[in-house]
């Protein structure tokens, strides 16, 4: 595997370090060992999928509060999405800011969510699928979120007039925390 540093602390790029013949290619999407070489997260708690129909759906922005605070490794199985992810954690020297990848089917692509930062994406085409791998099981009552087209963090999403849920539309405003 292959790991790049984004700009935001702690989120990672992970792409696949491919061994080509003319069978295809074989590469490991996931090792405990590498992971943890970058003081990432290597317990797997759960596994989800996301498929979506229509291009331009979005969905975030989503994290959990402590103590049940999740990491995530993200992954585009088919189709493409443009991948966000804002820093809200006040220690961070990254807080406040957000970092967008696109991750799709033919990149294979993966991108690492740690503790404490939001998550979401928009589908950039339709019948794309998103893979999970989850470092704490989803626990409703500390289930929170930011909305998507939150001012403060001004995010440029590729596509208008997105497909969102009411849910992910009633999220509320972020208030930067004050120290």
């Amino acid at each position: 595997m292959i790991f790049t540093e984004t700009a935001l602390q702690g989120v990672w790029i992970v792409d696949l370090q491919q061994i080509n013949d003319e069978r295809g290619f074989f590469a490991r999407s996931f090792c405990r060992d590498e992971f943890a070489a970058r003081g990432l997260k290597t317990a797997v708690a759960q596994c989800n999928v996301s498929f979506n129909k229509v291009k331009g759906t979005l969905r975030g922005m989503h994290f959990q509060l402590p103590p049940k605070a999740e990491a995530k490794l993200v992954r585009c199985t088919r189709g493409a999405i443009y991948d966000v992810i804002i820093d809200l954690r006040p220690e961070s020297s990254t807080y406040c800011r957000w970092v967008a990848v696109e991750l799709t089917g033919e990149n294979r692509r993966a991108l690492y969510v740690p503790e404490g930062c939001a998550h979401g994406f928009q589908t950039l085409e339709d019948d794309s699928e998103v893979f999970y791998q989850m470092y704490e099981f989803f626990a409703p009552e500390s289930a929170a979120g930011v909305r998507w087209d939150d001012p403060m963090f001004r995010i440029d999403w590729p596509l208008k007039n997105p497909v969102v849920s009411a849910k992910d539309q009633s999220y509320p405003d972020f208030v930067r925390a004050v120290s």
